[in-house]
């Protein structure tokens, strides 16, 4: 019993896994506004969702398992600094194209590619600080989806509800936790990823909004 929260914990990293976090925005995405704004091409949906799995995991787990089999990263979950800035740089310029791909492809609604090209623009930063100071990159996952759902929400005249912000609390208290459990950073690394992706994905589109 004693090793419970350490396998929660675990479970937690996995299933948070950052690379994962983009995937599960889209579809909450496509079910909110094809449910209560405006019934979805079931196609576009599909790709939508698709496009972002190959670009935002498969591609990015791909580049990573192939630097794992030549030596050069330890594990998929790169818990050593050192080896994350190449998978970092690897995983930016997929999210690029997903970016590119949501905009130029599937020409989703300005709000949504602004998050995605946030998402990119974050992992650039985590790339570039964790050369110096271990930020949390599962935490900067969840601020980012924390983030875009309130850009997202802006952009379709959306109040999110209660529900959701603070079922969204809740899991960031939670994955804070599981980071903290396992001793992969300290409190102010996990705050700080936390805010690094909250604000590359809602600032954007406000700057934005507040131009036009």
């Amino acid at each position: 019993m004693n090793r419970l929260p350490d396998h929660i914990a675990k479970a937690l990293g996995v299933v948070l896994y950052p690379l994962f976090v983009p995937t599960y925005g889209i579809a909450l995405f496509c079910h909110v506004v094809h449910h209560q704004i405006n019934p979805l091409p079931w196609i576009w949906s599909l790709l939508a969702i698709l496009g972002t799995f190959v670009f935002t995991l498969v591609l990015p787990v791909t580049s990573i398992w192939i630097l794992i089999r030549r030596g050069e990263v330890t594990d998929l979950q790169i818990d050593n600094p050192r080896e994350r800035t190449v998978p970092y740089i690897y995983s930016a310029v997929s999210f690029a194209f997903w970016s590119y791909f949501l905009i130029s492809i599937l020409h989703a609604p300005a709000c949504l590619g602004f998050v995605a090209v946030g998402g990119a623009v974050a992992i650039g930063l985590v790339a570039i600080i964790n050369r110096y100071w271990k930020i949390s990159a599962h935490l900067t996952g969840l601020g980012g989806l924390f983030g875009g759902i309130f850009s997202v929400c802006a952009g379709l005249g959306m109040i999110p509800s209660w529900s959701v912000v603070i079922g969204m609390a809740v899991l960031t208290l939670v994955l804070m936790w599981a980071r903290l459990h396992v001793n992969a950073h300290t409190s102010a690394q996990v705050c700080a990823g936390w805010l690094l992706g909250l604000t590359c994905t809602a600032i954007p589109y406000m700057i934005y909004s507040y131009g036009t």
